[in-house]
C-alpha cells in the first residue's frame, strides 16, 4: 500500500472565523493529523475472499432473501447467515470485500459495491460463492472527507493517524469543513476532541425476484433494475441478465439523498431536505413525479398502501435538530401531503407490514405500532422494546429482523398482542 508523507500542520484559532492574518493568528492550536492510504485495484480485487463465520463487529445494512441474512460488516464484508429457523440462527460464512457498505440480491446473484467498483457474486451455492462479474469505477462520485476514492493515486482505503505532532505557524486563510477539520495538501487535520471519535472506516463510508432490505438501503431492485446512490446522482445497471449487470445511465439527484425505497413501480428517495418521488414505468430512464420536503434532518422512508412513513433525526451528520415520525398522504403522487407528525427519541430504520409499523428509535429501543389508523399511530402502541439501540428493521412473515448496537435480534410477531423474543447473534468488541 502507498502513504502519503506525514502532514504536519498548526492553524490558527481565528482561522474558524476565516479572519485573515493579523496579530491575532499568533494564537495557535496543536492538532491530529490523518494522512491517505492508497490500493491498488488489484489488491482490492485480490482481497476478495469467502472465509469461516466471523464474529459482528460493526454492522450496517441488512438484507433477507429465501431463508438467509446478509449483513454488512461495514467496509469489510457481508455476514451470511441461515435464518431458516429466526430461533436458531446459524452463522454461514464471511463473504470479504473491501470497501463493502451496501448489497442488493436478484435470484442467485448478490451485487455490493467495493469501493468505486460493483462486483456481482453467483450465490447459487453458498458453500462455493464465486465472483462472476464486475463494473469499474461505476461510482465515480465516491468521496471521503473531500477526496476522491479512487484517483491517479490508486484507490483509498484508510485513514492512518500521524502520531507525531509539531507546533508550527498557523495558516489563516484555512477553511474549517463541517466535520471539524480541514484539508490539507493530500490529508486531513482535526481537532484533539474531533479526533478522538473519528473512525477510518465511517469517513470511507458513501453518502447507505430481490430479497428484501431495510430502509437505510442505498441499493435497491425493482424488476430487472438495480438502483444504487453514488453521490448526488442515483446509478441505473440493467440486472435482467443477473450475471451480467450492464450500466445504463445516472439519474441527476440532489447532493444530500440517502436511502432508496421501491414500491408499485414507483422508487421514493430519502434525502436529507425530503422525498423524492420517481416513476419507474421506464425503468433505465426514471421521470420526476414530485418532491415532499421538510426540515432538513436525515430520513428514510416506507411505503404501504396510501401511505409513506418517513422518520426524522437529528445528528452530526444530519445538519437537523428534529426527532419525528412523519405520515404522507400519497393518493396524488404529484402533491404528497404532510397527515401526522408524532415526536420521537432519535428515530434510525423503519418497517411496515399490514398496518404494523416498526421503528427503530436510537437509544430508546424498537416501538411497534398499529398504524391502521395514521392520525391514532401514537395512542396505539403494541410494544417497547427499551434494552436495544436499534438501527434498521425487516419485517417479514411474521418475524422482525432487527440490527442494533449490539447486534441482532429477532421478534416473533405472529400474535400482536402478544410479542416475542426469538433470538439474538451478539456483537463482539474487536
Amino acid at each position: 500500500m502507498k502513504k502519503q508523507p506525514i502532514l504536519l500542520v498548526i492553524v490558527c484559532v481565528a482561522a474558524l472565523f476565516m479572519q485573515s492574518c493579523t496579530d491575532n493568528c499568533q494564537q495557535t492550536q496543536t492538532l491530529v493529523y490523518y494522512q491517505p492510504v492508497y490500493s491498488t485495484s488489484a489488491q482490492v480485487k485480490a482481497a476478495v475472499a469467502i472465509l469461516p463465520p466471523q464474529d459482528l463487529s460493526q454492522i450496517g445494512k441488512i438484507y433477507f432473501k429465501d431463508g438467509y441474512l446478509y449483513i454488512n460488516e461495514v467496509g469489510k464484508g457481508i455476514h451470511i447467515i441461515d435464518n431458516r429457523d429466526p430461533a436458531n440462527p446459524q452463522p454461514h460464512s464471511f463473504l470479504k470485500i473491501p470497501g463493502n457498505y451496501d448489497l442488493a440480491i436478484r435470484g442467485t446473484t448478490l451485487y455490493a459495491d467495493s469501493y468505486v467498483d460493483l462486483v456481482a457474486f453467483d450465490i447459487s451455492n453458498l458453500d462455493e460463492i464465486r465472483e462472476v462479474n464486475r463494473i469499474e469505477r461505476l461510482f465515480n462520485n465516491y468521496m471521503t472527507m473531500g477526496y476522491l476514492v479512487s484517483s491517479e493515486l490508486g484507490i483509498l482505503t484508510n485513514w492512518e493517524k500521524v502520531e507525531q505532532e509539531v507546533v508550527n505557524e498557523s495558516d489563516c486563510n484555512t477553511i474549517f469543513q463541517p466535520w471539524g477539520g480541514f484539508l490539507y495538501r493530500s490529508g486531513i487535520a482535526l481537532t484533539a476532541d474531533r479526533a478522538q471519535s473519528f473512525s477510518a472506516t465511517s469517513a470511507l463510508a458513501p453518502t447507505s425476484a430481490a430479497g428484501i432490505g431495510g430502509s437505510m438501503a442505498r441499493f435497491t431492485i425493482s424488476d430487472d433494475y438495480l438502483y444504487a446512490l453514488d453521490g448526488s446522482n442515483l446509478d441505473i445497471v440493467d440486472v435482467s441478465v443477473q450475471t451480467q449487470p450492464q450500466a445504463k445511465k445516472e439519474f441527476a439527484m440532489s447532493w444530500d439523498v440517502e436511502t432508496l425505497f421501491p414500491h408499485n413501480q414507483k422508487l421514493f428517495v430519502g434525502s436529507r431536505s425530503g422525498m423524492y418521488i420517481l416513476d419507474l414505468k421506464t425503468p433505465d430512464a426514471p421521470q420526476m413525479i414530485s418532491q415532499y420536503q421538510h426540515v432538513r434532518s436525515c430520513d428514510p422512508v416506507v411505503v404501504e398502501g396510501d401511505y409513506a412513513y418517513v422518520t426524522l433525526r437529528s445528528g452530526n451528520t444530519c445538519e437537523g435538530f428534529t426527532n419525528q415520525l412523519e405520515v404522507i398522504d400519497l393518493k396524488d403522487l404529484t402533491k404528497p401531503t404532510l397527515v401526522s407528525v408524532y415526536p420521537m427519541t432519535n428515530p434510525h430504520g423503519l418497517g411496515m407490514d399490514q398496518g404494523k409499523l416498526f421503528i427503530c428509535d436510537g437509544s430508546d429501543g424498537l416501538k411497534v405500532y398499529d398504524a391502521s389508523d395514521v392520525t391514532k399511530i401514537s395512542a396505539n402502541q403494541l410494544a417497547h422494546y427499551k434494552n436495544i439501540h436499534a438501527f434498521d428493521v425487516i419485517p417479514w412473515q411474521q418475524v422482525a429482523m432487527v440490527i442494533g448496537a449490539d447486534g441482532l435480534y429477532q421478534y416473533d410477531y405472529s400474535d400482536i398482542q402478544n410479542i416475542k423474543l426469538l433470538s439474538q447473534l451478539p456483537i463482539v468488541e474487536e
